[in-house]
């Protein structure tokens, strides 16, 4: 019998630049835990000593499923993430891209003089899959370098495309190349807080809560939603000004040949203007996309208070978890009345959030968007 799971497919370890020390294994099972995600990637799956810390924890407390997991970037400065059935083949990778990388040892994630099609080529070869990261950011993505997939993956198959944060199914589901391609929503976490963890996840269709049937899943496209961010929230929704943040249409950044007229920085082509140049298909059918804003912010919001990390949002969202064991179980399945108990207010802006009854100001140039309930 098949069940539905929850899964978060990248996110990175204490290994890779800018991430929290609170990045390892038991802190991110801790978190998935709370967050009501069941299958994690394991990010970061080239570095050897990361692997090791991996071991004692692939057999956990909570049953979460962990997936060997990459993040790497090709010499065309495009991102893919890359999964393994077992970290030995991560570690046979590992051998591989030696010759082409000279921190694979040290780095969480690498940087390889590799074309993306030679990258995926040695993937395939051992049984991998792979498929871009966050394809439609203007920085280190796919459509940051190129028009097509097939212009950076060549003969090379994909196996999946990640939407990444400023992105939703909507804006892949007219470009032609994807068509029968699974879209996958990722945290693409540096932290283990759970407004980060699990910010956005794909819950899949699976005949078993383990490796294979996650990658299984994948390659039959068995998909049943994506949830994440509102798009407008991402940095790079909108086209804007890297410097001042002001926000521009496409035909006008063309007019100012990509310049600022205000500050003369740099204007940078938004997500959703990308998405609507590259689409050349009627969209095809996705699976539903959700929505959501993660339950921490929706109580900070709703409190007044400067982030979810004050001791009153915190206690607020603790007294949610002890209620309802998850945080995605809050946001997308409990009836209002039930949260109500805890909260009337936050059971309102959940609400609010899950019929999309919500103000957005758009992200662009580098700056996130914001929502008002």
């Amino acid at each position: 019998m098949s069940m539905q799971y929850n899964a978060d497919l990248h996110l990175h370890s204490c290994f890779s630049m800018a991430t929290s020390p609170e990045m390892v294994p038991k802190q991110i099972l801790a978190g998935c835990r709370t967050k009501g995600i069941h299958v994690v990637g394991s990010g970061d799956a080239l570095h050897p000593v990361w692997r090791g810390m991996w071991e004692p924890f692939l057999e956990n407390e909570y049953g979460i499923t962990v997936v060997p997991q990459t993040e790497v970037e090709d010499s065309s400065r495009v991102h893919h993430l890359i999964l393994m059935e077992t970290f030995d083949q991560f570690a046979e990778l590992q051998q591989r891209f030696t010759p082409a990388c000279g921190h694979l040892t040290t780095a969480g994630r690498p940087h390889l003089h590799l074309s993306g099609e030679e990258i995926a080529r040695e993937v395939h070869d051992l049984g991998g899959m792979i498929g871009p990261a966050h394809a439609f950011t203007p920085w280190t993505s796919l459509f940051a370098a190129f028009d097509l997939p097939s212009e950076c993956y060549g003969e090379e198959s994909i196996e999946f495309c990640e939407l990444g944060l400023s992105a939703d199914s909507s804006y892949g589901a007219g470009i032609e190349e994807f068509a029968g391609v699974p879209f996958l929503s990722n945290s693409d976490a540096h932290s283990a807080a759970p407004e980060k963890l699990g910010r956005e996840f794909t819950r899949l269709e699976m005949s078993a809560s383990t490796v294979p049937a996650v990658l299984e899943a994948i390659k039959k496209g068995s998909v049943v939603l994506n949830a994440g961010f509102f798009p407008e929230e991402g940095k790079y929704n909108r086209t804007a000004c890297t410097r001042c943040y002001a926000q521009f249409s496409l035909a006008e950044a063309e007019r100012l040949h990509w310049k600022c007229p205000a500050d003369k920085g740099r204007i940078k082509i938004g997500v959703r203007e990308r998405a609507e140049q590259l689409s050349t298909i009627p969209p095809t059918v996705r699976p539903p996309y959700l929505k959501m804003v993660p339950l921490g912010e929706v109580i900070a919001r709703v409190l007044g208070v400067s982030s979810p990390n004050t001791k009153k949002a915190r206690a607020l969202y603790s007294a949610f978890i002890e209620a309802f064991d998850n945080e995605i179980a809050i946001l997308l399945e409990v009836p209002r009345d039930e949260l109500a108990r805890i909260s009337p207010e936050i059971a309102g802006a959940v609400l609010s959030m899950r019929e999309g009854r919500v103000t957005l100001i758009p992200g662009g140039g580098g700056r996130y968007g914001s929502f008002t309930l």
